[in-house]
């Protein structure tokens, strides 16, 4: 008898083959059968009308410190996700002395918008070197599985001191990287990640480190992963385009031959350079012609901000009348900005663009870019849904309009600016690139940009939206939307005993109503350590999310089983 049976559901196997019905039966930790299982289960579970999947593989987010204080991984645990990967972008904590440890984290609060305080107060910092660091993961009991990449600021501050974080490092300093680097891979390091976009700035106001590293400095902590199996060199770059590119693919091109490990680089529809995407595309193919292992990482959601008056930073948040009530409870915040003459005097103030964010929305919402994010959400709207059409419409100034659909759900509705992705108003470019032969999923970024951004349910997104309800334009296949995130993920990694359904791999199954599958509403939740605050999603219709033969979650809800692990360097698989 078989531990459980998946009874007849409609099987997506990971690999993009076509759809087809069957079963799937699972003993202890491994999946034996695919197809027609005769014998019974001990538990039985009926997938009649519901898709089966492999458990979605999601390698670029941002838990470093979650994973030390969260089970579950949350919000990415809630949408049926069996495998994280954490360290992207070249932010993270190990190796980190006790004297480094604020940098570090003023680097992730920077970068990734994640709460100082709750990373302050959740880490024990039981660790200073990577491979601590790793044994501190392992240390918990969890109910996902964890990898992680050697993040290149960390390491830089480790080697050159915080206050030397963009400064060139000297011959012994890349030794020494090097040295740290193969250190970190030995233990366990799925890769090293890096940023080099001027976007992505530390609390402190400085560019990240490594932001300006040479050529030289890349191919020295490159050189540590060759011969060490299947690792990734993950890279978030501004320098795509124009001669600057020409230098950046260069040594990206130079790194992956010489290591034999593949760099993966974020390609983005991004407004400053539109149709930039498919020279950043084609720039990393030619390379991979001439021997290279580039891959491109594209993203399955436009980068979007979504405020509110709930949140850090809105369209007011800088206003001076506004002030004395922004440390109010939400309730009697928003019976405040109701009163007709706090709404007048908030409204009749000259804008303020004292932040960064505010600006941007700002921008947004006169350019015909800020939305109602609605109920349902709709995420890809058109121009004449925005804001600014529709106080045009009525008549009114598009700031006024604004407060007051803020107003809505008793000051909890949001509005909603997608910005990378969208250039041309539309998924358009995005769907180009989820479709390329050569192109992976990623940039979710799960546990990152909390206070503005809730990407996390990405894999609940890439099935409603991409693969059911989208109507301006073609959808993806059902397929296709779960190889995106199964077997085309796992295999960057090196993760060879997931990412499909096949007998001797691992029982990391999803059992989905495809058709009742949803997202909820996104909302504000004070669940950080410290009461620190994040935007969360959680879904309906995953009837059951299977890791390594243990039911997790069923019907949405935490079972309360653990039975995750850290994964360390890349996993053999026998299917």
């Amino acid at each position: 008898m078989h531990d459980i049976v998946i009874r007849g559901g409609l099987i997506a196997d990971g690999t993009g083959n076509a759809l087809r019905s069957g079963d799937v039966a699972i003993e202890g930790d491994r999946i034996v059968a695919v197809g027609a299982v005769g014998e019974r289960g001990r538990r039985e579970i009926d997938a009649d009308g519901s898709l089966v999947t492999p458990g979605w593989v999601d390698v670029h987010t941002h838990y470093d410190g979650q994973v030390t204080w969260d089970p579950e991984v949350s919000p990415s645990g809630w949408h049926g996700v069996t495998t994280v990967v954490v360290g992207n972008c070249g932010v993270g904590f190990a190796p980190v002395r006790s004297e480094e440890r604020d940098w570090v984290i003023q680097l992730m609060e920077g970068v990734e918008d994640i709460p100082g305080t709750a990373l302050a107060e959740g880490m024990t910092w039981n660790w200073q070197s990577f491979p601590e660091y790793l044994d501190e993961v392992e240390r918990m009991s969890r109910v996902l599985d964890v990898a992680a990449m050697l993040p290149h600021g960390a390491l830089r501050a480790f080697v050159l001191g915080c206050d030397r974080n963009n400064a060139e490092a000297d011959p012994e300093e890349l030794a020494l990287m090097a040295k740290l680097t193969a250190e970190a891979v030995d233990a366990g390091a799925v890769g090293v990640s890096t940023t080099r976009t001027l976007a992505h700035m530390a609390k402190d106001g400085e560019p990240a480190a490594g932001t300006f590293a040479a050529p030289e400095e890349m191919l020295a902590i490159g050189s540590a992963l060759a011969g060490k199996g299947r690792r990734v060199f993950s890279v978030v770059t501004d320098h795509l385009l124009g001669s600057r590119g020409e230098e950046e693919f260069r040594w990206m091109a130079e790194l992956s031959t010489r290591s034999r490990v593949p760099v993966t680089y974020m390609v983005i529809d991004v407004p400053l350079t539109p149709g930039g995407w498919r020279v950043a595309l084609e720039r990393g193919l030619v390379h991979n012609r001439d021997g290279a292992w580039l891959v491109p990482q594209v993203a399955g959601k436009p980068a979007s901000l979504m405020v509110g008056w709930e949140s850090t930073y809105h369209l007011f948040s800088g206003h001076e009348h506004y002030q004395p009530l922004a440390g109010l409870p939400l309730d009697d915040r928003v019976a405040r900005l109701r009163h007709p003459d706090v709404r007048r005097a908030i409204l009749d103030e000259p804008l303020s663009f004292t932040n960064v964010f505010v600006g941007i929305l700002h921008s947004q919402l006169m350019n015909g870019n800020l939305f109602q994010l609605g109920d349902p959400a709709d995420y890809e709207p058109p121009r004449e849904a925005s804001v600014a059409a529709l106080a045009a419409a009525r008549g009114v100034p598009a700031h006024e309009l604004a407060y007051d659909l803020m107003l809505e759900r008793d000051g909890r509705a949001l509005l909603y600016t997608p910005l990378l992705g969208y250039t041309a108003g539309d998924m358009e470019a995005m769907r180009e690139l989820l479709v390329h032969p050569s192109s992976v999923l990623g940039l979710a970024d799960g546990g990152a940009h909390v206070g503005f951004i809730c990407d996390g349910g990405l894999p609940t997104f890439m099935l409603t939206h991409w693969a059911r309800d989208r109507r301006r334009g073609e959808t993806l296949p059902v397929e296709h939307a779960v190889h995106l995130q199964t077997e085309r993920t796992a295999r960057l990694f090196g993760f060879a005993d997931r990412g499909r359904l096949a007998p001797g791999l691992l029982a990391d199954v999803n059992v989905i109503d495809f058709e009742a599958l949803s997202l909820g509403d996104v909302q504000f939740a004070y669940d950080l350590p410290a009461g620190g605050k994040r935007l969360v999603q959680k879904a309906t219709g995953y009837q059951a999310t299977i890791k390594r033969g243990a039911l997790i979650r069923e019907h949405d809800e935490f079972t309360g089983e653990r039975p995750g692990s850290l994964l360390r360097g890349p996993q053999a698989g026998s299917g």
